[in-house]
């Protein structure tokens, strides 16, 4: 309170005039008055300076922003990451996760090195060639444990084994998905060249159904799977594994930008703990890893039904038989090492990768905590 300068009264009444004043001032508690304040008739002048009732709660921080970059169009290959956003894993985790669908003219190498995207998704050879390449980029976790490759044939074709894909032909996407196919015809002694027809494959399975190619890449979540919903019985057809060739490569995996990541460690491991829940709660409920890729998928462009069974398939890659989903995240240093020496051997990279430099287990041990 303010005290009044102090003068020369004269009269009583007058003084008695400035007493009550001064009074009804310090009843108020209007004053600078550095002492105690004294309770008001609510009590709030006792409750803002107890030290029980602790300090106002400081605002919220801004939740910190991270984009994924996706191989592909949202489908249930990526149902972790929709489930982790629909669950609010992220949220919780203090991160705004944007999902940016991928598409046949979006390389996520290119958009995470560029800054366009700070996390991708894509298989390793992929992400090797674009290192060899100096792009400043790193694996951080690796999701799919085994390759989803195969080559389908009907089994009139008389392809019973991969020996037999001599004098076929035989179809693949090319564009980097063809070298797990150039391993297993140098493992068998075949020129891609001379001893059979390697030719370009579709996006559809139509060649295949209609009879122009022999053997069809497919993979076991998506294009085999189409095969079977167009009337083709699995027991009329012939399927060659890449796992079970020991030609398979690693994989849907997760990238970042290496000079990014020196500075968002923390973050990186946020999203990586919340993406691995994400994907144990997918595996553990398809249904509801669906209902969060059919709320992203292209009107028309599938259905549910096709989506649960790409699911179910995407399971047994991400959680085979026999794996601790508790390494989920984790890089095998065997498969990687696999997936680059045929890499090197096919041209994917002109000289051997730097394994070391490649990838880091370090942000999903740090998850893990």
């Amino acid at each position: 309170m303010k005290n009044g300068k102090k003068g020369r009264f004269r009269g009583g009444l007058l003084l008695a005039s400035m007493i009550m004043i001064l009074s009804l001032l310090a009843g108020c508690g209007g004053g600078n008055n550095t002492n105690a304040p004294a309770a008001g008739a609510n009590g709030a002048a006792e409750a803002s300076a107890s030290p029980e009732a602790g300090a106002p709660a400081a605002p919220a921080a801004e939740p910190v922003t991270v984009k994924l970059q996706l191989k592909w169009v949202p489908q249930a290959q990526f149902a972790g990451y929709f489930l982790a956003q629909d669950k609010g894993y992220y949220a919780e985790e203090g991160l705004n996760v944007e999902i940016l669908p991928g598409g046949p003219d979006i390389v996520p190498e290119q958009q995470v090195a560029g800054g366009s995207a700070d996390i991708g998704v894509d298989w390793v050879a992929s992400l090797l060639t674009s290192q060899e390449q100096e792009m400043p980029l790193v694996q951080i976790a690796q999701i799919y444990q085994k390759s989803g490759l195969v080559l389908v044939s009907k089994k009139d074709a008389g392809i019973n084994g991969p020996a037999d894909l001599k004098g076929k032909k035989v179809g693949n996407w090319m564009g980097g998905n063809e070298f797990e196919l150039l391993a297993l015809f140098d493992k068998y002694g075949l020129d891609s060249n001379k001893d059979l027809n390697f030719t370009k494959q579709g996006f559809t399975m139509d060649q295949f159904l209609g009879g122009e190619i022999d053997a069809a890449s497919a993979m076991t979540y998506n294009e085999y799977q189409v095969v079977l919903e167009s009337g083709i019985k699995a027991e009329e057809l012939n399927v060659i594994d890449m796992n079970n060739e020991g030609v398979a490569m690693l994989e849907d995996n997760l990238f970042a930008n290496s000079e990014w990541l020196e500075d968002n460690k923390e973050t990186a491991a946020k999203f990586v703990r919340a993406s691995l829940k994400g994907w144990k709660d997918a595996i553990a409920d398809p249904e509801a890893a669906v209902d969060s890729v059919m709320k992203l998928a292209e009107e028309g462009s599938t259905t549910r039904e096709h989506q649960l069974t790409m699911m179910t398939e995407v399971a047994k890659l991400i959680q085979p038989e026999g794996f601790d989903i508790a390494r989920l995240g984790y890089t095998d240093a065997a498969a990687f090492q696999q997936t680059a020496d045929i890499a090197l051997k096919f041209g994917v990279i002109k000289e051997a990768a730097d394994v070391s430099a490649a990838y880091t287990n370090e942000i999903v041990e740090m998850a893990a905590q």
